[in-house]
Formats: structure tokens, C-alpha cells, sequence
């Protein structure tokens, strides 16, 4: 009752207090938008580096041929090294497979967000499947390069939101 009364008190005196935001509430949420004209949009976009998934594509390829010939000298073992390679193609023809949905035009933006999900499931599909069959497509498998194939593309997405930059 005490900090009600209190609260009270100072209301009546005319002194107005602004709530905090609780832990759950945006602090930026009361800030005013401005729509953007068509010439600041323009303006925007320029400034704005767009990475192209292709571009991505094409790095992670040349990491695949990078990562097999390190693996190759490293170990000296042809099947090792052609391990490595298929661990990258395990993440760079399912990358293909969804950079090539995703740059086709949608309709709406509906249409945009069902194709994302689509290639995205079936870019993961086909990279289970990869991994599946690998024994199958290569008779002397080595499962460490393969890993490290793999990882080695699955972190050439981060080197190129880093190449990208802010």
C-alpha cells in the first residue's frame, strides 16, 4: 500500500513519470518510421553489397579443390583426398540446388517464402542422401577427410558473410 500511495501522491502533484520498457518490449518500438522515397530507396540499395549466391557457390568449390589437394599432400592417399572432395560436394551441389531455386523470380511473396522452403528441404535431402550413398560411391572411404571436407565448405558460408562485410 505504501508504493501505491506513494505513486498516487505523485500523480496529484502533476509530476507525470514514463514507464520503462519491461524485458519483453522493444526499446525501439515507439521510434517513428519514415517511408522512403523511390530515389532513397535507389540510394539505399547501391550502398547496400549484395553476395550473390553463385558467388558463394563458386568459393566453396574452389575450397572443395583446395581442401582435397591439402588433404592429398598431407596424407599422400588418392582415396583420402577424393574423400575430402566428395564431403564438399555433400554441401556444394545442395548449395547449388538452392542457390538455383532461390534466384528464380517469384509472383508474391508468398510464393517467395514456399520456394525458400521447398529448396531448402531439398537441399538437405540431398545432402543426407550424399552422406547415404558415400560408402557406395566411394570403395575406400575415409571418413576424417570426408569431415573435413565437409566443414571446410560449411565454413566457407561464413568467410563470405565476413568477405560480404557490413
Amino acid at each position: 500500500m505504501g508504493v501505491a500511495s506513494e505513486n498516487s501522491g505523485q500523480a496529484s502533484r502533476g509530476e507525470t513519470r514514463t514507464a520503462r520498457p519491461s524485458a519483453w518490449e522493444d526499446e525501439d518500438a515507439e521510434k517513428a518510421y519514415k517511408t522512403l522515397s523511390r530515389q532513397e530507396a535507389v540510394e539505399l540499395r547501391k550502398s547496400l553489397p549484395i553476395l550473390s549466391p553463385w558467388l558463394v557457390v563458386a568459393m566453396q568449390s574452389l575450397a572443395a579443390c583446395l581442401c582435397g589437394l591439402v588433404v592429398w599432400l598431407v596424407t599422400g592417399s588418392v582415396s583420402s583426398m577424393w574423400s575430402a572432395i566428395y564431403g564438399a560436394a555433400a554441401v556444394v551441389l545442395p548449395n547449388m540446388l538452392l542457390a538455383r531455386g532461390m534466384t528464380k523470380r517469384a509472383e508474391s511473396p508468398m510464393a517467395l517464402a514456399v520456394g525458400f522452403l521447398f529448396w531448402e528441404m531439398l537441399k538437405i535431402g540431398v545432402a543426407i542422401a550424399m552422406l547415404v550413398i558415400a560408402t557406395k560411391v566411394l570403395p575406400n572411404l575415409s571418413w576424417p577427410a570426408l569431415l573435413i571436407g565437409l566443414v571446410v565448405c560449411i565454413k566457407v558460408n561464413w568467410l563470405a558473410l565476413l568477405w560480404r562485410g557490413r
